[in-house]
């Protein structure tokens, strides 16, 4: 079974790493952090830090970027 609430984002990615996304809300409010790592990109809730990420491969994280672009 999968700990949804373990801590991943930084013991598997340096903070250093994560960037916060040019359209978040820049006052604090709905931010988006993605962290371009060798073979995946994390995403994760800037608020939360520490808490839990989501990391996808290039390959799909490129095609969505592609999609929510166009």
């Amino acid at each position: 079974m999968t700990d949804h609430k373990k801590s991943v984002g930084t013991k598997l990615t340096p903070e250093g790493a994560w960037f916060k996304s040019s359209y978040s809300d820049q006052s604090g409010g709905n931010c988006v952090e993605v962290a371009d790592l060798t073979d995946e990109v994390g995403i994760r809730d800037s608020k939360v830090g520490n808490g839990p990420a989501l990391f996808v491969g290039k390959a799909p994280w490129n095609a969505f970027i592609s999609n929510v672009t166009a």
